[in-house]
């Protein structure tokens, strides 16, 4: 069977044509810009794969929040993002529209958590959770081989946590300051230091504590919550500063203090095997889902 998916993130969107990873047909980027521009281009790539080649399932893994609920109005739509001129956007309507196929709709980590199940760092695992650190914070919760759900999607990015002791920054998230993205996310790191130093941190830089810090306590609530086998974590921020790995998982060991024990096989905190690949395959895994 072939797929075609979408990745729908914050400053491009990646559509895809395949039949797995090893087997991709056609791969093209366009810019996010508005609603109309940029799910616009992505229609017109989708009825030409449609003409050209024909594909069995759409999968769209996007950046939310997103209303997920079949029995709602506004189901599929996005929601209450900050991202300018999105919120209230028909994102799988006019993509489904446009492919005329069997879709399936989550976000994108989500849908990067379902592919490194099944193709990555989370192979074999029906509990399973994918952590991106970049210009936001998100968090794909996977339990019983499914997509956490409730009357919304999984936002652990947004819960709050104790700072690291002596880190007095207020944070940057708009809506709750110092949650785990406002202390954590690249636009905090900007937001303590600067656009232009941001590059040139060091490894040994002691604003990296208070990153790993947020992160490990991100962590530990997802361990104590869903207590997945495994978190992959990766995003723009890890894949430039890969050393917060190991002080992330030692940090969550001594944050659990022994009332938990993580399961091997280690390292618990984990690079995703398929790199920045796991969005846009996120997109296809999603697909395989519609048909099923």
């Amino acid at each position: 069977m072939i797929y075609a998916g979408v990745e729908l993130g914050g400053t491009k969107c990646v559509a895809i044509l395949a039949r797995g990873p090893d087997d991709v047909l056609v791969r093209e980027s366009v810019p996010t810009t508005t609603p109309d521009e940029t799910l616009g281009a992505i229609a017109v790539k989708l009825e030409r794969w449609r003409a050209e080649h024909g594909f069995d399932a759409l999968g769209v893994a996007s950046f939310g929040p997103l209303d997920l609920d079949p029995n709602s109005r506004a189901f599929g739509h996005v929601t209450s993002t900050p991202k300018p001129g999105w919120a209230g956007t028909d994102v799988l309507g006019q993509l489904q529209r446009a492919a005329d196929v069997p879709a399936a709709l989550d976000t994108d980590v989500n849908g990067a958590a379902l592919a490194e199940m099944r193709w990555g760092s989370g192979r074999g695992f029906q509990d399973f959770a994918y952590v991106t650190v970049g210009t936001g914070v998100g968090v794909g919760l996977i339990a019983n081989g499914l997509p956490m759900r409730g009357f919304a999607h999984c936002e652990l990015g947004h819960i709050r946590v104790p700072r690291l002791a002596g880190d007095a920054f207020a944070g940057s998230c708009p809506f709750h300051g110092d949650c785990v993205e406002g202390l954590a996310a690249g636009p905090s790191l900007v937001a303590r230091v600067g656009a232009e130093h941001v590059k040139g941190l060091s490894p040994h830089d002691p604003l990296w504590n208070s990153v790993a810090w947020a992160l490990a306590q991100l962590c530990h609530a997802i361990v104590c919550a869903a207590a997945p086998r495994a978190i992959a974590m990766g995003g723009g921020v890890i894949d430039k500063q890969p050393h917060l790995l190991d002080r992330i998982e030692s940090m969550l060991i001594d944050s659990l203090n022994g009332y938990m024990a993580l399961p091997p096989p280690l390292p618990y905190i984990r690079a995703p095997e398929l790199g920045g690949n796991a969005g846009p395959f996120g997109s296809i895994a999603l697909a395989m889902t519609a048909t099923q």
